[in-house]
């Protein structure tokens, strides 16, 4: 028996495998089962401070929240990455803005942050803008806005 498999037979036929092996990881993975879970029942949309956002840091697994360019993102499905004692707890109860778009860590909120106006990002880079830009876009993707950042 032969088979009339063409080159571009055989090329058709890796592309729909793939993009079904491709469907089927996202449809089975964590990220699938967060966006589909993304609505958070414990926070409603509203306007928060500095020092409002900064109770909310996943401590005793509670709510996890992250400012990025004057929005407030409910990342509590992100806990094994923003949640206490994980790699991006730094970002966690605080604007984020800065440190993200400069791909940099610090030692954590300090009082002064707290008191500190909201940073206008100004003397940003465009480099840097642009990265921030890119966290924008993944947030408001994978977490649900729960509101703005206003001052105090």
């Amino acid at each position: 028996m032969t088979t009339n498999l063409t080159p571009t037979k055989a090329v058709l036929a890796f592309i729909t495998l793939y993009g079904v092996y491709r469907l089927s990881k996202f449809l089975w993975t964590k990220d699938a089962l967060n966006f589909a879970l993304k609505r958070s029942p414990q926070i409603s949309y509203k306007s928060w401070t500095k020092r409002e956002l900064s109770k909310y840091t996943g401590a005793d697994n509670g709510p996890i929240l992250i400012a990025v360019k004057g929005k407030v993102y409910d990342v509590s499905l992100g806990r094994g990455f923003y949640g206490t004692g994980c790699a991006y707890n730094v970002f966690a109860g605080r604007d984020a803005s800065r440190l993200l778009a400069t791909q940099s860590f610090d030692d954590g909120m300090t009082e002064a942050e707290l008191d500190a106006p909201i940073d206008n990002l100004q003397d940003l880079t465009d480099e840097d803008l642009e990265s921030l830009d890119a966290y924008v876009g993944l947030f408001a993707v994978k977490y649900q806005c729960v509101g703005d950042l206003i001052e105090d």
